[in-house]
């Protein structure tokens, strides 16, 4: 199929080949390191943002820490523990409280028992001292950090940041299976001072925080920003998020309701990343419902445990599409840029082509003997040179058939004598094959009457010994006398057949049975050619008549019957077997002679070929039987190993008529 193409277009093809695979390959190359760049670049923006949310996220913790410190440092507190003014001491609390944003702010003794609560004023006396914080402050050392703080503790506090704190968990696909389905507890920015008096005792400790679970001004602080009040196809440009263990308590990630996804949960790759390793996650990961770039590092208590996640992201559908517009922009300009070269090559390869065409339509001339034609180039290049070569092939050719026209009136001539000499020796050749044929011809018809008068010999000899005795019988010689009749008419009818033979005459078919012949050609046979140690078996099967010439069957069962003899010269066994199979007659004669060598197998059938020396053959009686099995549309068989014998089986088909 290739090779059906002209050369333009093989060569545009492999030229295009190149192109494709040469541009596909750089294409590919080009947009996979762009796609990674524009991948690195978001992920280095995500990591900067996550610093910058956990900037504005210690901002938060450090301006509690501040309040508390500096309420913590002046004097009003020390004055009314001292005086029991336990009224102006929650009033000043309260507006605190009040004008800093705190949800609790809470003072106890020495001791960390707890003097006054600012929302639950009357609700104290609990100790404190476990806490972590007042611990730290009881010390003389103020301390701010990230805690978990129990429903009954916030309860104690106020009464709605239990409620708050309560959070259900919603499915979320891709997060870790849990035994639970809630939390109570609540994740709180807290800090704590000590109080001291004018002498420098420690008179208190004042304890303040802020609850983390559904206050948004952290994440939304975040969002605006880094992401401003940007949407892309109706979805956040990023997202930022705080959680409790792993699920959302501040978010501004939105359900499919449009909510805010408070409950939902980190995927389990994350957990196990960020929750169980305390690794940094920058990976893109599945929020929600949506593919972001993100980032997650886990947030500490004081002691240094992890209690929650913040996390930022940004959705990932920008950057893929942009990635997909990047590369659709690599393949569409090297697809333009293909077409583009493609047709410049067209033109280009015109020049080339040109003059190869021009050469292509002078060998169509030249084929059909037009050799005046001559190429016209101008060029001095590659082509220019073969146009040249081709002119001057050209001539050569000329000469060359002028010279093949001389040589052809001179070779006619001779050719013309050397067939007069052929004609001549022809004619000697036939005449002399005639004369051989004759020969031929005489040795066969002296063969084929040779076996009946062989007969008549044999049976006149018997007469004359039974004459030549007393005890003679008259049926017997008659009965001899009758077979020499016998064989005398079947000599006459034989050569009336090769009489016959010569104007085309059809065999006489009558009705036979194949045993009847084939046991009278075994008597005439044994007694032209008997052995004193050879001896005859038999196997006949009972069968049906057939239409077929007696005579000529006798002919083939004689010749076959008569050359297994003369192959045991010192006696054997001669077998002969009728038998029916695959819808033919069979009939198989076999001796225990010296067999047939290999290389003789396939000419003993060839007229006037012969291997017997001794009986001085001329080769005609194989040949005479196969030609009356084939006129009978039969076959013979051969087998034979040297030294063990040989088996002639003749098949006759029982359809024959």
């Amino acid at each position: 199929m290739v090779n059906r193409l002209s050369l333009r277009t093989k060569l545009i093809a492999s030229f295009l080949f190149v192109v494709v695979a040469g541009g596909g390959l750089s294409s590919l190359i080009g947009t996979r390191l762009v796609a990674d760049a524009i991948v690195s670049q978001a992920r280095n923006k995500v990591k900067h943002d996550l610093n910058t949310a956990w900037l504005i996220y210690n901002q938060s913790l450090d301006r509690i820490r501040d309040v508390v410190q500096l309420t913590a440092a002046g004097q009003t507190l020390p004055e009314h523990i001292e005086s029991r003014q336990w009224k102006k001491l929650e009033e000043f609390l309260i507006k605190r409280c009040k004008d800093f944003g705190l949800d609790i702010l809470t003072l106890t003794d020495a001791r960390g028992k707890v003097l006054l609560r600012t929302h639950h004023p009357f609700h104290t006396g609990d100790e404190q001292g476990s806490d972590l914080l007042v611990q730290r402050a009881l010390k003389g050392e103020p301390a701010a950090s990230t805690v978990i703080v129990p429903r009954e503790e916030l309860e104690k506090e106020r009464n709605d940041l239990a409620e708050r704190a309560f959070t259900l968990f919603v499915p979320t696909p891709k997060a870790k299976e849990v035994p639970v389905d809630r939390e109570s507890g609540g994740m709180m920015l807290k800090a704590a001072c000590p109080v001291w008096d004018g002498n420098g005792r420690l008179v208190g400790v004042l304890y303040g925080g802020a609850l983390l679970n559904r206050t948004y001004q952290i994440v939304d602080k975040v969002r605006d920003l880094l992401y401003g009040e940007g949407r892309y196809k109706g979805k956040e440009m990023g997202t930022a998020t705080i959680f409790q263990g792993d699920f959302r308590i501040s978010t501004n990630v939105l359900d499919e309701k449009g909510q805010r996804a408070i409950g939902t949960r980190v995927s389990e790759e994350v957990f196990q990343a960020v929750l169980e390793k305390g690794e940094l996650w920058l990976d893109r990961a599945f929020v929600v419902h949506d593919w972001y770039l993100t980032g997650y590092q886990p947030i500490r208590d004081l002691t240094g445990k992890i209690v929650g996640i913040l996390y930022v992201g940004m959705l990932e559908a920008p950057y893929v599409d942009l990635r997909n517009k990047v590369v659709y922009s690599f393949f569409g300009i090297g697809a333009l840029s293909v077409v583009i070269v493609l047709l410049l090559y067209f033109f280009i390869t015109s020049g080339i082509i040109r003059p190869l065409r021009e050469m292509a339509a002078a060998t169509a001339k030249i084929a059909e003997g037009d050799l005046s034609i001559e190429i016209a180039s101008k060029s001095k290049d590659e082509i220019g040179q073969l146009a040249q070569s081709f002119n001057h092939m050209l001539v050569r050719l000329k000469q060359a058939r002028q010279e093949l026209e001389d040589y052809g009136r001179v070779l006619e001539e001779k050719v013309e004598e050397r067939t007069q000499q052929l004609s001549k020796m022809q004619d000697h050749l036939i005449q002399s094959e005639k004369m051989a044929s004759m020969g031929q011809l005489a040795a066969s018809i002296s063969h084929e009457v040779n076996n009946p008068l062989s007969g008549v010999l044999i049976y006149n000899q018997l007469i004359a010994k039974k004459i030549s005795r007393e005890d003679w019988d008259k049926e017997v010689i008659l009965d001899y006398l009758s077979k020499m009749e016998y064989e005398l008419f079947r000599s006459t009818k034989l050569i009336r057949s090769l009489l016959d033979f010569a104007v085309q005459t059809e065999p006489k078919i009558k009705e036979v049975n194949v045993n009847e012949v084939l046991n009278r050609a075994l008597e005439l046979g044994i007694h032209a050619g008997s052995k004193e140690n050879t001896r005859v078996e038999k196997d006949l099967q009972s069968l049906p008549t057939f239409m077929e010439d007696p005579d000529q069957l006798e002919q083939v069962f004689m010749n076959l019957i008569m050359n297994a003899l003369q192959a045991m010269p010192t006696g054997g066994k001669l077998t002969l077997r009728t038998f029916m199979e695959n819808r033919e007659l069979k009939i198989a004669v076999q001796d225990t002679g010296c067999g047939i060598p290999p290389e003789n197998l396939s000419k003993i059938f060839t007229p006037f070929f012969s291997t017997k020396k001794e009986v001085k053959g001329v080769g005609l009686g194989l040949s005479v039987a196969y030609g009356i099995i084939q006129g009978l549309k039969g076959r013979i068989e051969v087998e034979s190993k040297v030294g063990e014998g040989t088996t002639f089986t003749v098949c006759l088909p029982i359809t024959q008529e």
